[in-house]
């Protein structure tokens, strides 16, 4: 019996083991399980309201559009798109254009929708990469890891000049910077000439669990109320937009204001809950500052930034041109996300073409926090008459800023039908749906956009040149599908051996001379 004592108490031993380790995977799939059924809940419910939106959608027109609202601020301007328009409403989604003036500050403020924003030049003729100013974002439970040199030796912050805040960062043209909802952030423009941003806020993303209206919540400030969305309302209660573009300054006086997020807190709350006396409780509600929400900064604003040369070692670090680098959700946690990512960049080009022009684009591949707000982009530069190849977008909706240049732009429906045809000039948007066939052309003086699309891995299937869809189907079959012969067919498919962005060809050339 001793003998069989020992050889029991081993395979007891190795059971029990056994059962440890199946308890243990067994928890890890549950966890798992768990995880994955709250993303997929949170995209089930994404797609039950993008679905109640695109029931509502019939896009029979398309047309290009400006700015519908102007709002002036003591230094700057902010321009809305109608939000009421059928491409912005479909789409689910609300376009922003803010121009800051020299030392101007745009005010803290957070969204109900997670935005992507690009840095525009606005002056072509300046060197591609000027610094433009300072934007941060203030990350929710992430620690002040900016600190002067005083208060990293552990003194007292409430005492002389000494500081301590979250990451500050340089910002220059080109410049796709992703935040997402809930996430207060502001910029400063140091630089002599104006910065303009250009932003798409996508009111119909998952994060988003009020209407389709954007909501700005501004921590100071005491902004004007036309900031706010207007989607869904008549003609007849929206606010005097074509009065707010001829009106000047920033004085306000007959606007209509909102408030920052402090104005109808009780000033004893405020008070206790900064440790503060009533009086600056009181002040900082901002309820007689009429300078609008982009404010002049009478001396330079002081913080801490980082060098130049570190961060775009980082950057480099991160993920450059290689590939090498992949994504996992270890390496970058979302209090050291990174939240920009530069698409002028030449070098970071996806495709190059000499003749015709380049693209890039932004996913959460090489920026991964645009998995968490489910949005990417794509930069366009094409030259004199040179041609993007007619494709369509097959999981998502691109709006297109023209940043330069002027072109023509076409768009077909699943019928076969036009909803667009026309000319495109700098400073507009247009969008083109979910599948629709979409073919660009430059004019004489080229033409570059920025295209937000609503999907993080967003694809386009081209249809014309290398790796398009006819040079995947068989000759006969095109030959027999359009009823034409072998050889014709034959042209269709290898007349064009470029890919993605094409040359012009020789009627090009002859509608140019």
């Amino acid at each position: 019996p001793s003998l069989l004592l020992f050889p029991l108490g081993k395979m007891a031993s190795a059971s029990l083991l056994s059962l440890a380790l199946c308890s243990l995977l067994l928890l890890q799939a549950c966890s798992a399980q768990l995880e994955t059924s709250q993303i997929w809940g949170s995209r089930a419910r994404h797609s039950i309201r993008k679905s109640q939106q695109q029931n509502e959608c019939q896009f029979r027109r398309i047309n290009a559009q400006e700015p519908d609202r102007r709002i002036t601020s003591e230094a700057g301007t902010t321009e809305i798109w109608d939000e009421n328009d059928d491409q912005f409403r479909c789409a689910g989604v609300a376009a922003i254009r803010h121009t800051i003036e020299q030392r101007g500050l745009l005010l803290p403020a957070y969204s109900n929708a997670p935005k992507l924003i690009y840095v525009d030049q606005g002056k072509p003729n300046f060197p591609l990469f000027l610094w433009r100013g300072y934007h941060s974002a203030a990350i929710p439970g992430c620690p002040e890891t900016y600190q002067s040199e005083q208060e990293s030796q552990s003194q007292d912050p409430r005492q002389g000049s000494r500081d301590q805040h979250q990451k500050i960062r340089k910002i220059r043209q080109g410049d796709i910077i992703a935040i997402p909802a809930g996430v207060a952030d502001w910029f400063y423009n140091d630089a002599q000439s104006p910065l303009v941003l250009v932003q798409i806020m996508d009111t119909s993303n998952f994060q988003n669990q009020l209407d389709q209206n954007f909501r700005k919540f501004f921590l100071a400030g005491n902004p004007q109320r036309e900031i706010q969305g207007q989607r869904g309302q008549p003609a007849s209660h929206l606010y005097q937009g074509s009065e707010r573009r001829r009106g000047g300054g920033g004085s306000g006086s007959q606007e209509q204001r909102s408030g920052n997020i402090f104005q109808a807190f009780d000033e004893q709350f405020l008070a206790e809950a900064f440790n503060i006396d009533t009086d600056l409780a009181r002040r900082i509600k901002n309820e007689n500052d009429n300078r609008g929400i982009i404010v002049r900064v009478e001396e330079q604003l002081q913080f801490l930034s980082a060098e130049f040369s570190e961060e775009e070692r980082e950057s480099s670090s991160r993920g450059g041109r290689s590939g090498r680098w992949s994504a996992n959700g270890i390496e970058e946690t979302f209090c050291t996300a990174r939240l920009k990512h530069n698409i002028n960049d030449p070098s970071r080009a996806d495709i190059y073409n000499p003749r015709a022009g380049r693209l890039t684009t932004i996913n959460s591949y090489n920026l991964p926090i645009l998995q968490h707000i489910q949005l990417s982009a794509q930069k366009g530069f094409l030259y004199r008459n040179a041609i993007m190849t007619p494709h369509w977008n097959m999981n998502a909706h691109s709006i297109n800023y023209i940043t330069r240049g002027s072109g023509q732009i076409q768009i077909v429906n699943e019928n076969g039908e036009s909803v667009f045809d026309g000319q495109v000039q700098e400073g507009q948007i247009i969008t083109a749906p979910q599948n629709f066939a979409v073919i660009k052309r430059a004019g004489s003086d080229g033409l570059e956009w920025i295209s937000f699309k609503t999907n993080d891995k967003a694809k386009i299937n081209q249809i014309a040149g290398r790796a398009s869809a006819i040079r995947a189907i068989p000759r006969d079959v095109i030959a027999n599908a359009f009823a034409i012969s072998r050889e014709e067919a034959q042209r269709i498919k290898f007349n064009r051996q470029e890919i993605g962005i094409f040359s012009p060809g020789t009627r090009s050339r002859g509608r140019r001379d």
